[in-house]
């Protein structure tokens, strides 16, 4: 009978090695820098990061703003018209 993929019943020939021979774990960047030299690093990820987004343009960010802006003036409306339908039916309903 074969064993399916990933099975725990025979762990994997690296994971046979003895706890003396693995090497113990030092933290990294991270352990080696002090506060300031982590918050160095904290921004340099922020720029890193914020280079991989791809900005709108002009026209689109134009075209999203004023989206936004109708859709929101239509649910302003929407909600004021039920506002005052049920203002309308508790005035009706308790005099």
């Amino acid at each position: 009978m074969t064993d399916a993929v990933g099975s725990i019943d025979m762990p994997d020939a690296q994971d046979e090695a003895p706890e003396s021979q693995k090497k113990p774990r030092k933290g990294g960047k991270r352990g080696k820098k002090g506060p300031f030299g982590r918050l160095a690093l904290f921004y340099r990820q922020i720029v890193a990061e914020l280079r991989k987004v791809v900005w709108p343009t002009r026209n689109q960010l134009t075209t999203y703003t004023s989206v936004v802006i109708v859709f929101v003036v239509i649910m302003i409306g929407l909600v004021t018209v039920i506002d005052y339908g049920f203002n309308h039916a508790v005035k009706y309903i308790f005099g």
